[in-house]
């Protein structure tokens, strides 16, 4: 017994001395490693050649290491090594870019179309022995959902970030959810990513999994970055495989629609990346100008809940952020060309980038994007798309000045003018609006290929219409999105209004999602003396009351009523009786709360019992929209049938 327990005292002796063994070894390694760095300090202070970002040696030693640990398999190296082969390129270049099409299914996603160039096996075979020879790129193939526990290393996620995440987690009791799991897998292989089913209860959810992805990248760049400095100190010249660089610094642009967005992102980021003991220089600006120190004051009138969860917080939309990224700190407010992430609205780029003509534009800081995060697309469409549109106009456009850049750093295919075949787009919105359908098809071009996440709609917001008034649902033919504007009009002025010119059919809203098509129905009914009233998102406020008060009182037939207006407001209108949707609304919920107004008049009034009516008026082009309503499967029926009027009822 006494010789067993002297064994047992010995071994366990033995396993210290070697713990003790290893991390001596260990500590001479990092003290060899910092006898070796300690002539370059000034190279390796920095994770861009201006020599701005301050570090201590330890992190100077941790982060050449870490550089020197990413591994050629990691999807980051393999997106940004090589140059675009000309096949690829060709079929790129292509207007429209030629696609292969195919789904998939995921548990949480569910239904996703992947779009991959569409490479012929010759094209693939030849890429393959180019990339041994030539060193050319080839598109990544779709991730594989692992059905095993998930494991972030896989994706090879910096242990700096997991380690974070598991303390967070932790703290909450609970780890990351389903869907975050699958965004990051689908974020890890840089292909573009398309997700129209943000909502309020997964909103938190997206952003901490597109957080994690972008203080990621950053590191990864920064950190292969800081390994090619340590190597070149030894050699005068750059060799071809330290081209690890853009043209300039910001790698990052996230695009939100408010500043209280853009409060909860950035605190995410700080958690992803520091934890709770992290250095973040100018925080204290930051939110000072960022939060909302208005008094909560009680509404009157309170709006629907989905209204007063957007609109929280500090709602200012013109704002733009730098943010420098190194190991332990995040500094805000650095200079663009100093800054790994930019975060944004698109009024706050739109002023700064200008207007061709004028002086002080600046865009250069767009140059060399690599991911492009926006998130609450359809926010942008109701502030102004054409803010998004310009902005992205002037994304990887050849810069003006140098900026301190080493083109001896700058890899081969952003000099080429070949950036935005490299940028990874990860847009989010509430429901598939066209025009962002329009923006992911047209102006997303990863070579990678895309990812589009399109689960049909069951039932729709039709089911949410409390009240047994007859639906119908006029169908205009129409060629062209362009032609369907006018065909649109043509088929309002000469089928529909006139039915309710009658003075017995007063009360009559017209609901118009596009503000074009307001002023264009405005000024018809200007001319043909009709006696209306309207509200737009341009109406003071003293004739807003007035027309309100004149279509309640019956003093007047028609209210034109623009969506733009009721995003912003979502006030309740009284005296409806007869609702024309001129277009279906972008957002299925508006359908559903415009038909349940006229419940106020269903429940009785001075003139007794009212006949009430709901029409709507679409086209093929509308299909997103419609499916919103009715749902996917009932809306590609409506619009393949030869029938131009489906009625359709709800029970009470």
């Amino acid at each position: 017994m006494v010789f067993m327990e002297r064994q047992t005292r010995k071994r366990k002796i033995l396993n210290l001395n070697i713990l003790k063994n290893d991390e001596a070894s260990a500590a001479k390694k990092l003290e060899k490693k910092k006898r070796k760095l300690e002539h370059k300090k000034e190279i390796l202070k920095t994770s861009h050649p201006d020599g701005k970002d301050q570090v201590d040696d330890e992190v100077i030693v941790e982060d050449v290491l870490d550089g020197e640990e990413l591994q050629k398999e990691d999807p980051f190296v393999l997106h940004v090594r090589n140059d675009l082969s000309p096949q690829l390129l060709s079929l790129l270049s292509e207007k429209p870019a030629n696609y292969e099409k195919s789904n998939c299914n995921w548990p949480k996603l569910g239904k996703m179309i992947i779009y991959k160039p569409a490479c012929s096996q010759e094209v693939k075979t030849e890429n393959k022995l180019a990339l041994e020879e030539n060193e050319f790129t080839s598109p990544q193939p779709l991730p594989n959902l692992s059905k095993d526990e998930f494991d972030l290393n896989k994706l090879f996620i910096k242990p700096q970030t997991i380690r974070n995440l598991n303390q967070a987690c932790e703290k909450e009791t609970s780890g990351l959810t389903d869907l975050q799991k699958e965004l990051l897998t689908l974020f890890a292989t840089y292909h573009d990513v398309y997700y129209p089913e943000e909502n309020l209860e997964n909103l938190e959810e997206i952003r901490l999994a597109y957080c994690i992805h972008a203080i990621n990248h950053v590191l990864k760049s920064r950190l292969k970055i800081i390994y090619h400095n340590s190597k070149m100190s030894k050699r005068p010249d750059v060799p071809e495989e330290f081209r690890d660089q853009g043209l300039v610094r910001p790698k990052v642009l996230i695009l939100l629609p408010f500043r209280d967005s853009a409060l909860k992102v950035l605190k995410m980021l700080i958690q992803t990346l520091l934890g709770e003991t992290g250095n973040v220089m100018n925080r204290k600006r930051f939110l000072e100008e960022y939060s909302d120190n208005a008094a909560d004051v009680p509404d009157k009138h309170p709006k629907p809940i989905d209204y007063q969860l957007l609109f929280s917080g500090n709602t200012d939309d013109n704002f733009k952020i730098g943010i420098t990224v190194t190991k332990k700190c995040l500094k805000l407010y650095s200079n663009f060309y100093e800054s790994d992430i930019i975060i944004a609205s698109p009024l706050g780029l739109r002023i700064l980038i200008g207007a061709e003509g004028e002086k002080d534009r600046d865009y250069d800081f767009l140059s060399s994007i690599e991911l492009l995060i926006m998130d609450q697309s359809q926010v942008f469409f109701m502030q102004n798309w054409e803010h998004l549109l310009h902005l992205l106009d002037h994304l990887h456009l050849q810069p003006k000045e140098s900026h301190g850049t080493d083109l001896a750093r700058v890899r081969m295919w952003a000099l080429n003018g070949w950036s935005k075949y490299y940028m990874q787009s990860i847009i989010f919105s509430s429901n598939p609006l066209p025009v962002i359908n329009a923006l992911y098809n047209i102006r997303c071009n990863n070579y990678n290929g895309k990812i589009a996440v399109s689960n049909p709609v069951l039932s729709g917001s039709i089911s949410q219409v409390a009240l047994s008034v007859p639906q119908i649902f006029h169908y205009v033919k129409s060629r062209t999105v362009t032609e369907s504007v006018d065909d649109r009009f043509e088929a309002f002025i000469s089928d529909i209004l006139p039915q309710f010119k009658d003075a017995s059919m007063k009360h009559t809203l017209i609901y118009i999602p596009s503000y074009f098509d307001f002023v264009r129905l405005r000024n018809h009914f200007k001319r043909q003396e009709m006696k209306f009233v309207h509200i737009c998102e341009y109406t003071e406020k003293k004739k807003i009351i007035r027309a309100r008060s004149m279509f309640f009182h019956g003093k007047t037939q028609f209210m034109l009523y623009t969506e733009r207006y009721h995003f912003y407001r979502r006030i309740k209108l009284r005296g409806i009786r007869h609702l024309i949707f001129y277009q279906p609304p972008s957002f299925p919920s508006f359908y559903s709360e415009m038909c349940n107004f006229l419940q106020d008049i269903k429940k009785g009034n001075e003139e007794g019992e009212t006949e009430l009516t709901i029409n709507v008026i679409y086209t093929k082009f509308d299909i997103s929209q419609v499916a919103g309503i009715v749902g996917t499967e009932r809306a590609t029926r409506m619009v393949a049938s030869d029938k131009p009027v489906h009625m359709l009822m709800t029970d009470s």
